[in-house]
């Protein structure tokens, strides 16, 4: 790996584990629904100045409603769960659940794309499940109602992004992956608009919580797409997706030095325990040749 691409991928990772920091801050002040169509909006409208800028279209005319499909399930959906979980659980917990998407998308590559569910994977999933009870259960968070339902919620958002990869698998092969970016945030945005007037700001919205806000949108989701799809292309999916390993240390840094979250070393065998989940679904052997 060159130094640029490293450089890159860190980053990334670095971006990605701060968006749980940013909803952590943001989610209490301006609600769930509006944390997530902050997020999207802002970010959709960044990535269609791009596309524009670039000359490169996004033929709404034939593909409004798989972009709002997936806008609803990459990105409406999955935000918004993470903004309720933010309410009450630390952001390093949210994303070391996050890392176990890959093992749900294993179970659903099996399930509705005929994939190899191998003994290696199986493994896995296990140690992945193990590493979230783990956590959970014996974490610096007292164990509760309150801290299983947001728990669940960040689970069901891994389980959108499985199904996402299924969806655009089997419906979306004649898009490019800037088009998917891009219209998956559009379509959220429209998704959540109309729910938004259920949904009130909780607190003042202060010169800190608009900035967080921005970042959330711009830097995680806008600027984050760019360097993502830029590793995609020079180092491959498998590769660009050692992100992941990365992502739970990142976030449990952040909210260390800035939430006064606590680290125990329970919470660094949960961690432990989901990162290596994740090596053993990803990183697959290459089968023998004869």
């Amino acid at each position: 790996m060159r130094s640029a691409d490293l450089l890159r991928l860190i980053s990334l990772a670095a971006i990605w584990g701060a968006s749980f920091l940013f909803m952590r801050v943001l989610a209490p002040v301006v609600g769930v629904l509006w944390s997530a169509e902050v997020r999207v909006g802002l970010a959709g409208i960044a990535l269609l100045a791009m596309m524009l800028i670039t000359g490169r279209a996004m033929n709404f005319r034939e593909n409004w409603k798989s972009f709002l499909i997936l806008g609803t399930i990459n990105s409406a959906l999955p935000f918004a769960l993470y903004s309720y979980a933010a309410l009450s659980i630390p952001a390093g917990y949210s994303a070391i659940v996050n890392a176990t998407s890959p093992l749900w998308g294993a179970v659903m590559g099996a399930a509705f794309l005929g994939e190899q569910l191998t003994l290696r994977k199986m493994a896995g999933m296990a140690t992945g499940v193990l590493g979230v009870a783990f956590l959970v259960r014996l974490g610096p968070v007292e164990f509760n109602s309150t801290l299983v339902l947001a728990v669940l919620a960040c689970v069901g958002a891994t389980l959108c992004y499985a199904i996402v990869g299924i969806y655009t698998k089997k419906k979306l092969t004649g898009l490019t992956s800037m088009q998917m970016a891009t219209g998956s945030q559009v379509g959220a945005a429209f998704v959540l608009l109309p729910f938004l007037p259920l949904a009130p700001v909780q607190g003042e919205i202060t010169a800190t919580i608009a900035m967080v806000g921005i970042a959330l949108a711009l830097l995680c989701s806008a600027v984050a797409y760019l360097i993502y799809f830029r590793l995609m292309a020079d180092l491959g999916p498998t590769k660009a997706l050692t992100v992941t390993f990365l992502i739970p240390l990142f976030a449990l840094l952040w909210g260390y030095l800035f939430l006064n979250e606590h680290i125990t070393m329970n919470t660094a065998i949960g961690c432990a325990g989901v990162v290596l989940a994740t090596w053993l679904v990803v990183f697959q052997p290459a089968p023998k040749t004869t």
